[in-house]
């Protein structure tokens, strides 16, 4: 839920920020891309973190080099995290978190099937990890196809 909750403080908090006049966050296409860089640049950061092992627990066991694949996505979703606060870059930035977030999608059925926990805690049952992902993906959309 700390995605979901991220996304959503960071788009208000900037969105409130845009109306007490700081220009370049005024509007909700601004604020949503904060939000979104905020929400990425978490998930980023636990692929090098004290969850790395358990987001490597979570590839599933079909492919090579889980490690690997872990830190692969964790940079994307930094540098993505970041290229989300620039309008010269944010649309290709969100498109292609929107299909990373496609492509990672198996792991979190691998991991929901599997039983697997995350920092302690089973991972989010399927049903409310859909959702999350269809939230998080729409989320990334409006940003490529907005603004």
């Amino acid at each position: 839920m700390a995605p979901l909750i991220t996304l959503l403080a960071g788009t208000a908090l900037a969105r409130i920020t845009g109306l007490l006049g700081v220009d370049a966050l005024d509007g909700w296409h601004p604020a949503l891309r904060v939000g979104l860089a905020l929400m990425f640049a978490l998930t980023g950061v636990a692929h090098f973190a004290s969850r790395r092992a358990d987001l490597i627990a979570m590839v599933p066991p079909s492919l090579p080099r889980p490690g690997l694949l872990v830190t692969v996505t964790g940079v994307l979703e930094l540098a993505s995290a970041l290229a989300l606060l620039f309008p010269a870059t944010a649309r290709w930035a969100a498109a292609g978190l929107a299909l990373l977030m496609l492509a990672m999608f198996p792991a979190n059925v691998s991991a929901a099937r599997r039983r697997l926990t995350l920092a302690g805690r089973p991972v989010t049952p399927l049903g409310v990890r859909t959702v999350l992902q269809v939230v998080f993906v729409a989320a990334a959309l409006a940003v490529t196809l907005g603004g």
